[in-house]
């Protein structure tokens, strides 16, 4: 029987490079790995025109389509972007903010509202610091360019928040500095910071901090999943399992890889440490794939969606992944 040609988006991440070499093959699938390095772009392109018939994909983005009966993709419980992110707040010292209650009633940007860090950083600041976000004020726009954030066509939340575009012809990063706004949040951090001394993180110590989140919750944020066109699924349902088994197997000998000492893989002057780190407060593999060994995340990512006026309901994991 002759293999299905699928293409794939997804940026060269180590988990996924035994897969772009052809080192791990999909069963049954010749797939066209196309390398693009913005996530954002991926998005746009899969979401504005099906442009691939896999990608790596917003997580917020997928979960508000198919809460809206509007998703034109299925997913796997394959996560290419997972990233704490208490250390992507950012904050102008001359604003008077000192912790996060601080951030009460402030102007605040981000790329998008609606966007994976945001959502989870909204969530951070709600449940674990009581932050009363209700009267913030959301400047959108993109953090180090003027404009916005990519190109995207990404569903409207379903209840309303105070939010502004930026269209200063300034970048967030610039706003920051010159205290337009008083605090950045999102996917990255603002070129100011570590050139302008009035912006510092809200967390200096987010090492300790996210540590210690995990260690309570077990939620290591996941930004990213893997989306099929449904039209292709249909077509072949079997291509699911085999592209997870395949995503599996390729993430797995990129985690031997790293562990392997004789010659450091990255630059990463302390990755012994860092290792030793990864089998206490992970125990090895700090990349699970799956719905159940993800679950307190996943659960908390709809949770926070939910209060957010992202999606109307939290919607039950089930309905957001194919079967594998």
């Amino acid at each position: 029987m002759q293999n299905t040609k699928l293409t794939f988006a997804c940026g060269l991440y180590d988990r996924m490079q035994p897969l772009y070499t052809g080192e791990v093959n999909p069963e049954g699938i010749d797939l066209d790995f196309r390398v693009i390095e913005w996530s954002r772009e991926i998005f746009d392109r899969m979401a504005g025109r099906l442009e691939f018939d896999a990608a790596e994909f917003s997580s917020s983005e997928l979960i508000s389509r198919i809460s809206a009966g509007r998703c034109p993709f299925v997913a796997i419980p394959v996560f290419p972007s997972r990233t704490f992110r208490h250390g992507f707040i950012c904050v102008n010292r001359r604003s008077g903010i000192r912790g996060p209650k601080d951030l009460e009633g402030r102007r605040i940007g981000t790329p998008l509202y609606t966007q994976t860090a945001a959502i989870w950083l909204r969530g951070h600041l709600a449940h674990d610091y009581d932050v009363d976000l209700s009267g913030v004020t959301w400047v959108q726009g993109a953090l180090s360019l003027a404009g916005a954030h990519g190109a995207p066509s990404v569903l409207p939340p379903v209840r309303a928040a105070r939010i502004e575009i930026n269209d200063s012809g300034k970048s967030l990063s610039r706003l920051l500095e010159e205290g337009t706004i008083d605090a950045t949040l999102g996917s990255n951090i603002p070129e100011a910071l570590g050139r302008n001394p009035d912006v510092q993180r809200l967390f200096p110590n987010f090492h300790d901090i996210e540590r210690d989140y995990f260690k309570r919750t077990r939620i290591f944020p996941i930004m990213h999943l893997v989306a099929i066109r449904r039209e292709a699924y249909e077509a072949n349902p079997g291509i699911a399992a085999s592209l997870y088994r395949a995503f599996e197997e390729s993430k797995n000998r990129a985690l031997t890889r790293m562990k392997h000492l004789g010659a450091l893989r990255y630059m990463l002057p302390w990755l012994p440490e860092y290792l030793d780190e990864i089998e206490q407060v992970f125990g090895g593999d700090p990349w699970p794939y799956g719905i159940e060994a993800n679950r307190p995340t996943l659960e908390a990512l709809v949770t926070y969606m939910a209060e957010q006026g992202i999606i109307a309901k939290a919607l039950p994991l089930e309905q957001i992944f194919v079967p594998v």
